[in-house]
């Protein structure tokens, strides 16, 4: 018989294993199923020891209030005594139906369950009737006979309820006994157990694995034939008779084992290739770019890891169905002219496009016809890949070869790859750029908006204040036209003043990011502009910083705040409180004239500025609040709470 043939010997390894952990636990649970039953037993006796000790307190309890009842000493002691029945009788209903919750369970032995049965009788039959004789009688000659007719009943009532303590007692400790007694056979269980499996698994797991340990020390010392000896079916035995069939294998291979690692690292170079252009495509496409020079960047990258002689990149036009060629590398000016815009369905690119799918085409198997462009240009293979974003096609790229070239799937999947990423580019792009347009065109209502509520009421205020001159002076009424002139300096003065105000607003720059800095800033040209006192307070900047976009929304909040304040409140003085940490509160408070802020806000074509302020706070998710009265001041609060805002 050899050294490596495999001898059936014993039933598997796990079969062996599980069969002795199933004997071990099987006992094992029978004894600790027994300790706790016998625990569980011990915890009730306990509980009924308790309430029949109560039985003898309450008892004692009945007797004297029964006393006072008799001789009339207490007037309630007739409803403390009927309490005193009510609860004894409630504790042997207790200890009769027990409760396994607690638990509390008379024990099963029938001595305990017969005296249980006499303690219940004597009350139900003696003691109960006894002590209600006493409760109905009236106090006198007549309650005292029946009051000493019911405490001996009582004491007899003590005595049985002490013989079932001490019944239950001696039962306990017999099931203590027996406790003990398992608990001592579970630890020497347990020590037996340990001694066998050690035993068994020294023998089955052990051995076994010190011999495979011996052949793989061996093997690591190059010694490709070493063999282990098979004496068992078991896994042990099917792991050996593995470990000799590795050994007959790297034996075998060892040889060539220079060529292997040759073609792993040409793998793996090959691999790195395409990490490092994936790496390089992504980083370069994740600049912000214009799409002309983000596909020149992304084709240049792709014909020098593949080796093109050529390459172009076209853009769908969904609506026209065009397809514009926005970058190109290597391809003749003829060809460039000739394919600059193509239909959808046009050409072997064309066709692509409507069907979908990728394309490597060997010119020199086209079919007979009117000759291909690329191929009168000198190219032999055209490859076409698509750009998708969002599973959306946006154009597809080329790479022409002037010689036959094949792709194998990983390379297909690698260009798919790269498709993917210049597809999501380009769609971030078209993102920024409607984006921007959109938040210029938000920017631009809100700004026609404060000029409206500005400088074309003034404006509108001069037409009229100019026409009522003309019309005075057109009567030769010379006196009205000198009363309308303060009004007109007044009104050009005002427009000055918001164009100056406006002026500044549009030029305001974060400082620094810093928005208490920003915030100082635009107070102090306030002060300096319309000469009113304005005091920042500020209790620290602990919450995340706001970006940008929200800094620039809330500095914008309080220049229209202060702008309302020169224009309508007349106020001498302004406090700007700033409270930055978990919750955003910024408020504008000043002492002028106040308005009916409810009157004001219902009124939809009137207060621009208010409105303005409310939508700019609904940008950044925050609210606003407007508090005034007439001669009470106001208040305008900007609050952003905690779970609604954005680090920067």
């Amino acid at each position: 018989m050899s050294e490596t043939e495999r001898v059936p010997v014993r039933r598997s390894l796990s079969t062996k294993i599980v069969g002795v952990l199933v004997g071990f636990l099987a006992v094992a649970l029978v004894m600790i199923g027994t300790t706790l039953y016998l625990s569980w037993q011990l915890q009730g006796s306990a509980a009924a020891i308790n309430e029949t000790g109560k039985l003898r307190m309450a008892s004692y309890r009945l007797s004297l209030e029964l006393a006072r009842a008799a001789r009339g000493e207490r007037a309630e002691a007739a409803d403390e005594a009927r309490r005193q029945l009510d609860a004894l009788g409630t504790a042997i209903w207790q200890l009769r139906k027990g409760d396994p919750q607690r638990p509390l369970v008379l024990p099963p032995a029938q001595p305990i369950h017969a005296q249980f049965s006499r303690v219940s009788a004597y009350w139900n039959d003696a003691v109960r009737p006894a002590a209600l004789s006493v409760l109905a009688a009236a106090p006198g000659s007549q309650s005292m006979q029946a009051l000493v007719h019911c405490e001996a009943l009582i004491d007899g009532f003590v005595r049985d309820a002490d013989a079932l303590v001490r019944a239950i007692e001696t039962d306990s400790e017999r099931r203590m006994f027996w406790l003990r007694a398992s608990q001592m056979a579970l630890l020497a269980m347990a020590v037996a157990s340990t001694v066998t499996l050690v035993y068994v698994l020294f023998g089955l797991i052990v051995a076994p694995v010190m011999r495979i340990h011996q052949g793989i020390m061996r093997m690591g010392d190059e010694d490709f034939s070493v063999r282990v000896a098979v004496d068992s079916d078991d896994e042990f035995g099917q792991v050996a008779h593995g470990f000799n069939q590795m050994a007959a294998r790297l034996q075998s291979l060892y040889g060539d084992l220079e060529g292997l690692v040759r073609s792993k690292t040409a793998a793996l170079e090959a691999q790195n290739g395409e990490l490092a252009l994936l790496y390089d495509s992504a980083a370069f496409l994740q600049q912000r770019l214009p799409v002309d020079a983000m596909c020149e960047g992304f084709l240049a990258r792709l014909m020098e890891y593949f080796k093109a002689d050529g390459g172009s990149v076209r853009v769908l036009d969904p609506n026209r169905g065009n397809l514009h060629m926005v970058a190109h590398k290597g391809i003749p000016a003829r060809l460039v002219e000739a394919e600059h815009c193509l239909k959808v369905g046009e050409c072997l690119c064309g066709e692509a496009v409507v069907k979908k799918v990728a394309l490597v085409h060997d010119l020199r198997q086209a079919p007979a016809g009117p000759t291909l462009e690329c191929r009168r240009a000198g190219f032999q293979t055209v490859s076409l890949f698509h750009i998708f974003a969002h599973e959306q096609n946006l154009g597809f790229f080329n790479l022409h070869f002037k010689c036959a070239r094949q792709f194998d799937e990983r390379e297909r999947a690698l260009l798919e790859s790269m498709g993917a990423q210049l597809g999501v580019a380009i769609e971030n792009e078209r993102y920024f750029v409607r984006e921007r347009e959109m938040a210029i065109s938000e920017e631009r209502n809100l700004v026609a908006r404060g000029l409206h509520d500005s400088i074309a009421q003034g404006l509108n205020f001069l037409n009229l204040q100019v026409q009522m001159m003309e019309q005075s002076l057109a009567a030769k009424r010379l006196d009205e036209a000198c009363d309308i002139v303060p009004a007109l300096r007044a009104g050009v003065e005002e427009s000055y003043q918001d164009v100056r105000e406006l002026l500044l607003n549009f030029r305001s720059r974060l400082h620094e990011g810093n928005l208490l800095a920003s915030l100082q800033m635009t107070i102090n040209k306030f002060r300096q502009q319309a000469g009113i006192v304005v005091e920042l307070q500020s209790d620290g900047e602990d919450g995340a910083p706001f970006p940008g976009e929200q800094q620039l929304q809330i500095l914008f909040i309080v220049q229209e705040a202060l702008s309302n304040v020169r224009k309508h409140a007349g106020a001498s003085h302004v406090l700007v409180r700033l409270h930055d940490r978990h919750d955003f509160v910024l408020s504008i408070e000043d002492d002028g004239a106040g308005f009916d802020a409810s009157a004001v806000l219902e009124r939809k074509d009137s207060q621009v500025g208010l409105h303005i302020m409310r939508e700019r706070a609904a940008r950044i998710d925050a609210t606003l609040d407007i508090q005034s009265a007439p001669g009470a001041g106001t208040r305008v609060t900007l609050r952003l709470p905690m779970e609604m805002r954005h680090a920067a």
